[in-house]
């Protein structure tokens, strides 16, 4: 079902639901678009309210706030508060804080906290460790950033070139935290080491994928599994035990680049994907066979952003689950609520 949409003011890459109370309803979405004449990436964060229950279908989706910011191709919010990372086109990681003056949504703040310049290159993903300590950082020259979050500034710690071609993502291992996987356009899938310096590599898979990683995402109930996406149109499930070796279980063909991939908050085994020139799926990934429950194909351009929203209502029926998604060239932001869910 549908709960409301907006044209943003850019092509239209992220979204992020922040997790933490008070702000679940606040939604952040993310723009980059290419300023030919000017030789720039110019982009936005801007924050909405979403409110499903609304019986007033103008309240469900609402604009709180915007930010003029250089071309953002990436953003996530501390798992510790409601802090939010963005990587840009300009080579810089920027922290702002939601904060909240009054009590309600008229008196939300996003206040920046610090920059950091991190390279000459784009910064294209980011992602935090589980205690907030730290931030990796995927760049377009094949370089990855190991960032150390002060109170009041961002340190770079390490810096090492890992790929050939651009880290279109990294992401450490939630229950391993001196562990980093990394995801490149020359179709390697890297885990590293980062309790030696320079980080050590623990294995680097090049067969498995034919185009580049995109996305990764660890199975919150099971800490073994990890989901990799690919230009190659597929969601990779691999047993990660042997970590030296990690074994490829399954794989399901979503019909279009896995850009995204997101685990539902509290249903177990169900995986939300951007699928960039094929909408949006929702998929079983479970013991059996890795199947599709729901596709969402109310976009018209590239499929880039998606993200549950964390609400307490969902965490009690799969029917209240919430999600947004975003697509790229028609700049639209639409936040839905699947609707195959109810049973699981």
């Amino acid at each position: 079902m549908d709960l409301g949409s907006c044209y943003l003011g850019g092509n239209a890459d992220a979204v992020e639901f922040c997790p933490h109370r008070p702000f679940r309803h606040v939604l952040a979405a993310a723009t980059y678009t290419l300023q030919e004449q000017e030789q720039d990436r110019a982009g936005s964060i801007s924050l909405f309210s979403v409110d499903a229950a609304a019986e007033d279908e103008s309240q469900r989706l609402r604009l709180l706030h915007t930010v003029e910011t250089a071309g953002v191709f990436d953003m996530k919010w501390s798992p510790a508060s409601p802090l939010l990372a963005q990587a840009d086109a300009h080579g810089r990681l920027e922290l702002r804080r939601l904060e909240q003056d009054d009590g309600s949504d008229a008196g939300i703040v996003f206040t920046d906290v610090c920059a950091e310049d991190i390279s000459s290159s784009m910064c294209l993903y980011v992602d935090w460790n589980q205690t907030a300590e730290s931030l990796s950082v995927g760049l377009s020259d094949g370089s990855l950033s190991v960032v150390s979050v002060r109170e009041d500034r961002l340190e770079i710690s390490e810096q090492w070139a890992a790929h050939q071609f651009e880290v279109w993502t990294c992401y450490f291992d939630r229950t391993r935290p001196h562990l980093l996987y990394s995801g490149s356009d020359d179709c390697c899938f890297s885990c590293w080491d980062l309790r030696e310096s320079p980080s050590n590599i623990v294995f680097q898979n090049k067969k498995s994928h034919s185009m580049g990683v995109c996305c990764f995402a660890q199975n919150p109930f099971e800490e073994n599994m990890l989901l990799t996406g690919s230009y190659d149109e597929c969601l990779r499930v691999w047993d990660m035990r042997l970590m030296a070796k990690p074994v490829n279980e399954k794989l399901i063909n979503l019909g279009g680049g896995v850009w995204r991939m997101k685990y539902h908050p509290s249903i177990a085994d169900v995986v939300l994907a951007a699928c960039m020139h094929n909408g949006f799926a929702i998929v079983k990934v479970g013991s059996g066979d890795a199947t599709t429950m729901e596709t969402y194909c109310k976009h018209e351009s590239l499929a880039y952003g998606a993200d549950w929203q964390k609400s307490e209502g969902a965490e009690q029926n799969g029917n209240s689950s919430v999600v947004a998604t975003c697509s790229f060239y028609d700049r639209l932001l639409r936040v839905w609520q699947p609707e195959n869910l109810a049973e699981l």
